[in-house]
C-alpha cells in the first residue's frame, strides 16, 4: 500500500475558475508592486555597501558569541559566517564579519572597525584581523544592475528556448509565468522587508529554472495530446494534460519543499533568506505552471494542424505516482 499525494487519475477542471486564479495573481502583483514603490527592498550589504573583516583564531568560531558581542554597538545588518577550507591548519579558525555602511556614511568608518575588533577581542584576546575590505556605494550600484541583467537574460533565454522547441504561444505563456514568479518573489521580500542580497538573486535564477522545468513538462504533454486528440477543444486538452502530469508535479514540489523547510528551520540565519525565497518560489512556480502559463496559452490559442506524431513529446516521468 503506497501513500499518494494525489489520486492516480484525476479529472479536475483547472479552468472553471480561471478568473479567480488570475484575479488573485493580479492582486498579489499590485500589492507587491505598490510595496516596492513605497518602501522598496531591504538591501543587504552586497547592495548597500559595507565592510568585511576577516578574523583568525586558534579557538573555534562561535558565531552566536560573536553576534552577542557586537549587538550592543547597534551596527545594523551584521553578517557573521565561518569559513571552511581544507588547506587550513587545525588551529586556524576563520570567520568573515560583514558590516553594512551606516546611515549618512559612504563606508564603515575606522572608528567602527576599531570598535568591532575590540568587541571581538573580549571574546577571544588572541583573535587577529588579517584583512579588512570595503565595498562602496558605486560598486553596490553596479551589483544591482548586474543582478537585474542576469535575471532578464535568464528569462530571455527561456523565451528563445521555448519558442524554438514549441510555438510562440507556448513561449509567451512560459515567460509570463516566469515574470509572474519573479515579481511575486520581489513583492514578498519588499512587503516583509526581508534582507535582499546576492544570495536572493541566486534564488531567483534557481526559481526561474525550476518553474520552467515544471512548465515544460506540462507543455510537452499538451503538445502530445494536441496530436492525439485533434477534435477536442483546447481547454479540454489543457485540462487533460495538467491532470496527467499533476502526480509528477506534486511529487517534485512536495519533496523539494520538505527539504527546504528543514533547511529553513535548522539551517540558521545565514541561509534563511535564500531558503525562504526558494520555498516561496516553488509554491508560486507550481501555481503559475498550472494556472498562469496554461491560461495564457488558452487565450492565445495554438495551431492544430500537426500531421506527425512527435516521438519525443511527453516526459517519461510525467506519470509518476505521488
Amino acid at each position: 500500500m503506497r501513500l499518494k499525494l494525489v489520486p492516480s487519475e484525476t479529472s479536475w477542471d483547472f479552468f472553471g475558475k480561471w478568473k479567480l486564479w488570475l484575479g488573485i495573481s493580479a492582486l498579489l502583483i499590485v500589492i507587491g508592486f505598490a510595496s516596492f514603490l513605497i518602501q522598496g527592498l531591504n538591501y543587504g550589504i552586497d547592495f548597500r555597501g559595507g565592510t568585511t573583516i576577516r578574523t583568525e583564531s586558534a579557538q573555534p568560531v562561535d558565531v552566536a558569541a560573536y553576534r552577542a558581542a557586537l549587538e550592543p554597538a547597534g551596527l545594523g545588518d551584521v553578517s557573521i559566517t565561518e569559513v571552511f577550507d581544507p588547506t587550513f591548519a587545525d588551529d586556524q579558525n576563520v570567520a568573515m564579519v560583514r558590516i553594512e555602511a551606516q546611515e549618512g556614511d559612504e563606508s564603515v568608518t575606522a572608528e567602527t572597525i576599531a570598535a568591532v575588533e575590540a568587541a571581538l577581542q573580549t571574546i577571544d584576546p588572541q583573535i587577529t584581523f588579517p584583512s579588512v575590505e570595503s565595498v562602496g556605494p558605486k560598486v553596490s550600484g553596479e551589483l544591482i544592475q548586474t543582478a537585474a541583467i542576469a535575471v532578464i537574460l535568464a528569462i530571455t533565454a527561456v523565451l528563445i528556448y521555448i519558442w524554438l522547441r514549441f510555438e510562440w504561444q507556448f513561449a509567451v505563456g512560459a515567460v509570463v509565468a516566469l515574470v509572474h514568479d519573479v515579481v511575486l518573489t520581489l513583492g514578498i521580500f519588499s512587503e516583509l522587508q526581508i534582507k535582499f542580497d546576492l544570495a536572493i538573486i541566486a534564488a531567483l535564477l534557481t526559481i526561474v529554472g525550476y518553474s520552467i522545468n515544471d512548465t515544460v513538462v506540462v507543455f510537452d504533454r499538451v503538445r502530445e495530446n494536441l496530436r492525439k486528440y485533434k477534435t477536442k477543444d483546447l481547454s479540454e486538452v489543457l485540462n487533460l494534460s495538467i491532470n496527467e502530469t499533476l502526480s509528477r508535479t506534486m511529487m517534485t514540489s512536495v519533496t523539494t519543499l520538505l527539504a527546504l523547510i528543514a533547511l529553513f528551520v535548522l539551517g540558521g540565519d545565514v541561509i534563511r533568506g535564500f531558503v525562504f525565497a526558494m520555498i516561496w518560489g516553488i509554491i508560486v512556480g507550481t501555481y503559475s505552471s498550472i494556472f498562469v502559463a496554461s491560461t495564457i496559452l488558452l487565450f492565445l490559442g495554438v495551431k492544430r494542424d500537426w500531421s506527425k506524431k512527435d516521438p519525443n513529446a511527453g516526459g517519461q516521468y510525467a506519470n509518476i505516482d505521488a
